[in-house]
């Protein structure tokens, strides 16, 4: 006979908070009624859903990550998020909204230095505020950089100093090689990631464990009823921020800002699930799975968006302007030496932290007084 506390503990695997299932199906809804195009009130109630289909992913992403353990966990939220924006980029392509030539590169960029910077240098400080010092296996952080920095430079550098065609462009057999060179590079990648050098993205250790590193993983049917729910509350995070971005595009004209914030508001939206992901996973001395979520974001990013608006572009016959200026490139190549330097010792303090959050102040004020 089983016993009340097995019953309890038993529950406790297989059911998921009510908020986690019902936010995103009231994301759905929202997105159904055009919620977000109805006045201020529904723009605002908008907002508020979006922001609790956010927390609800990640809720979500740490469930089935927990289920299949590392490194394959992390790979969960960056796959999924990186699906979905790449929908999101083609369906604004499709549908005119912007300059359909640049979109593509300044959504990438801006999720580059959203992610290298940023997420990064969040997960940096609180990881090091809380625990001094925090320690990471350096070969797989630097076999990230290593692919980063070589599909970034052919996609965002490369096209401004290409002959065949004028401008910031590709010519068709060009872009379709970078399409592929980016296919092959991010499908290597996740091999090395999950079965060849899977130890390289594993925590590493040195006789002490976090606190719940030994907590009872979940059952296998709420794994996938998490795995389903984080696909809906992703959806419904990218499809409200789709309905909200002429909301957001009205009050940054109206702010006298560039019209380039409104892609790092959308970026930083898509990429908003991700973030917290990782500062909760840099919280919990963690920082391993933390430059997981970062760099495989970073790397899906570019492995998945530009072969598949390549793709968009040359079925559609329209131009695709992929190269970054020159401020861009600065501020990159800057950021790949400062990323490859703080994280070159496999271990990282609050100074790394700051350092990776000034660049990417720097780059927020650039674009907006560029």
């Amino acid at each position: 006979m089983v016993s009340p506390a097995t019953k309890r503990a038993l529950l406790d695997r297989t059911a998921l908070p009510w908020w986690s299932t019902v936010i995103p199906v009231l994301g759905l809804v929202a997105i159904l009624l055009n919620l977000a195009k109805v006045g201020g009130i529904g723009a605002g109630l908008a907002a508020a859903i979006m922001i609790g289909c956010v927390i609800a992913a990640v809720h979500h992403a740490e469930v089935v990550a927990h289920k299949v353990g590392e490194p394959f966990g992390t790979l969960v939220l960056a796959v999924a998020v990186t699906v979905i924006e790449v929908s999101l980029i083609v369906s604004l392509m499709l549908s005119g909204s912007g300059d359909v030539a640049t979109l593509a590169r300044d959504t990438v960029f801006a999720a580059i230095m959203i992610i290298l910077n940023f997420i990064v240098g969040i997960c940096l400080l609180v990881g090091g505020i809380r625990h001094h010092e925090q320690r990471f296996v350096l070969r797989g952080v630097s076999a990230a950089l290593s692919v980063l920095a070589a599909m970034a430079v052919m996609s965002l550098v490369l096209p401004n100093y290409t002959s065949s065609v004028p401008g910031p462009t590709l010519s068709p057999s060009q872009l379709t090689f970078v399409a592929i060179i980016s296919v092959i590079l991010y499908a290597t990648f996740v091999m090395v990631q999950t079965v060849r050098h899977r130890d390289y993205f594993l925590p590493a250790t040195d006789g002490s464990l976090p606190k719940d590193a030994h907590a009872e993983p979940p059952s296998a049917g709420t794994a996938w009823i998490a795995f389903g729910a984080l696909l809906i509350a992703l959806v419904g995070v990218v499809l409200l921020a789709k309905d909200l971005s002429p909301t957001i595009e009205a009050a940054v004209l109206g702010a006298g800002l560039p019209l380039a914030v409104v892609g790092i508001l959308i970026a930083a939206l898509v990429l908003a699930p991700e973030s917290l992901a990782a500062v909760k996973a840099a919280r919990k001395d963690r920082l391993q799975t933390s430059l997981n979520l970062a760099m495989g974001s970073a790397l899906a990013t570019i492995g998945l968006t530009i072969p598949s608006v390549a793709i968009v572009s040359l079925v559609m016959g329209w131009p695709l302007s992929l190269g970054i200026d020159a401020k861009s490139m600065v501020l990159f190549a800057l950021s790949l030496l400062v990323s490859t330097l703080t994280l070159g010792n496999g271990r990282t303090t609050v100074l790394s932290g700051i350092v990776h959050l000034t660049i990417f102040a720097a780059y927020l004020f650039i674009t907006i007084v560029p």
